[in-house]
């Protein structure tokens, strides 16, 4: 029997998949539950058009993704911070100063996005990563440097 999930089932789905099923799983657990509703003709075109929509919205967002990355990977971020001897922090420079300050540039980016390899606790050039979409990443370049 096939059915459309209105909710996230464990082991089976998540919200809004088609999925078959036998039918007592569905008759007896899911259909009374609201976990699910049965796919009649009727909801199998409208659940035709909204992956289609969607997936339309998804390329759309990519494109816009790939456009900000192209944008992103160019820019350079510098920090003057206070350091000590050896160019050793006093702090830390963290995914959320980077994100303020993609921000004071233009760019509105999580910073749950942005992926460092290593905590930037000295003074030096490094690189981040910003995820903006699934598959899209904008490589940035951060400069630290010790305050006078």
């Amino acid at each position: 029997m096939q059915i459309i999930l209105e909710q996230d089932v464990p082991n089976l789905g998540k919200k809004g998949e088609l999925k078959e099923v036998a039918r007592g799983y569905a008759r007896n657990h899911l259909l009374p539950r609201g976990l699910a509703v049965e796919a009649t003709p009727q909801r199998l075109r409208d659940w035709q058009q909204r992956q289609e929509k969607e997936q339309a919205m998804n390329r759309e967002l990519e494109e816009q993704a790939r456009e900000e990355a192209g944008n992103l990977s160019q820019k350079e971020i510098a920090f003057k911070v206070p350091a000590g001897e050896g160019g050793r922090l006093f702090g830390s420079v963290t995914a959320a100063d980077i994100a303020g300050k993609l921000l004071e540039e233009g760019f509105e980016v999580d910073k749950k996005k942005i992926e460092l390899s290593e905590p930037l606790k000295s003074v030096g050039t490094y690189t981040a990563d910003v995820r903006l979409h699934p598959g899209v990443k904008a490589e940035i370049l951060i400069r630290v440097d010790k305050e006078d």
